[in-house]
């Protein structure tokens, strides 16, 4: 009875804490379980953006982000970590598309979510899909900072949950001489694993230690990187520990054992 009232407790101390004006707590994920669920419904230019946060547990520390709503592979792998370690995931809905799309007055935008959390990389992103304006640009910049508001300042680390496709970005872009060199302070390239299954993080231990155990990463070059609007370059610019893990779509056994390896340096370097 009394470790019933406990975890019921825990639960309802979350939800209250988290509950805000344009959000609906959910209840528990799973019964038995303190994991908890709420939705914060965004207005974007009266256009409803759901962004949906649980929390497994009463750690704060793991704080998982997923932007793209169509790179589910990355979140299933979170998901399994989370049961196993808790923390928290925050997952920007989107009807299981990538894009964002919104109408503003007679016109309808679109942009990428991982270019919101900059007016520079928000003015590139609706430019990319054609259409633009400074009212545009106020709207979605924001979506970021709400977004922004929701991950908990005593976070140890940002970790940002993505896939890919194959050939089409892999860690051999930031090698000098290619492409995203500009972005990348060091490349560390392992002969044992897919190019396109890697790490980026903004921390430089975490870069040294991941490559020790074999990994593909980046670190990022915080100063120099390019302003695209990422929230790599955000968290990167303002000394925040970030990680962005990546495998290619349908990856889960390999996304599942980067992220065990992850989480287990990150516990023990408390």
């Amino acid at each position: 009875m009394h470790s019933f009232l406990k975890i019921t407790l825990v639960v309802v101390a979350f939800a209250l804490a988290y509950t805000t004006p344009g959000s609906k707590r959910i209840g528990l994920i799973e019964p038995g379980k303190t994991s908890t669920e709420k939705i914060v419904f965004y207005d974007l230019a009266g256009n409803t953006v759901p962004i949906k946060i649980q929390q497994y547990g009463e750690k704060n520390n793991f704080v998982f982000v997923n932007l793209h709503d169509d790179e589910i592979t990355s979140v299933d792998a979170a998901k399994r970590i989370l049961e196993e370690y808790g923390g928290i995931l925050i997952e920007l809905e989107n009807d299981g598309q990538r894009n964002i799309r919104f109408k503003l007055g007679e016109h309808l935008y679109t942009v990428d979510p991982n270019t919101i959390f900059s007016r520079e990389g928000i003015k590139k992103s609706l430019e990319q899909f054609e259409r633009t304006s400074v009212k545009a640009v106020n709207e979605v910049e924001m979506l970021g900072k709400r977004f922004l508001q929701l991950i908990p300042a005593d976070a140890t680390c940002i970790i940002a949950l993505h896939n890919n496709t194959p050939d089409a970005y892999s860690v051999v872009e930031y090698v000098p001489g290619n492409k995203r060199s500009v972005d990348s302070k060091k490349t560390c390239i392992s002969d044992e694993q897919d190019p396109d299954d890697f790490f980026l993080t903004t921390d430089n231990r975490l870069y040294k230690e991941l490559a020790k155990k074999g990994y593909n990463i980046i670190l990022q070059d915080n100063k120099n990187c390019t302003d695209d609007g990422s929230l790599s370059v955000y968290c990167g610019q303002r000394n925040i520990r970030y990680i962005n893990c990546e495998t290619e779509h349908g990856k889960s056994a390999q996304y599942y054992e980067m992220m065990k390896a992850l989480v287990t340096l990150i516990d023990n370097r408390k």
